[in-house]
């Protein structure tokens, strides 16, 4: 699978990026179709705490998953977009397989 990690209005560090891949690869365990993911990782201007938005996007055959969520760090957002992701990939799984 092929992901692509895009960070809005901020220089993400390496630490970030493989974090977000690790975490992204690992979907490949529930549905070995997927061809490949996009994230972006940004800063909302906003002045609360919860200003980082993670938003996940999986590519597969006759598919396209999305899931984005906002969080008080990177981390904690694309953890529960991969996990909302993950929801998301074995539905779909369900349905294609019967």
């Amino acid at each position: 699978m092929d992901i692509k990690v895009h960070s809005v209005h901020f220089k993400a560090d390496q630490k970030l990026i493989n974090f977000v891949n690790e975490k992204v690869t690992k979907l490949q365990l529930f549905f070995d179709h997927i061809i490949a993911g996009e994230v972006f990782l940004r800063l909302d201007k906003s002045t609360e705490k919860d200003n980082k938005i993670a938003e996940v996007k999986l590519l597969m055959p006759g598919k396209e998953l999305f899931a984005k969520k906002q969080c008080k760090s990177f981390e904690e957002a694309a953890d529960l977009a991969v996990e909302a992701l993950r929801k998301q990939v074995d539905k779909h799984k369900s349905k294609v397989v019967s």
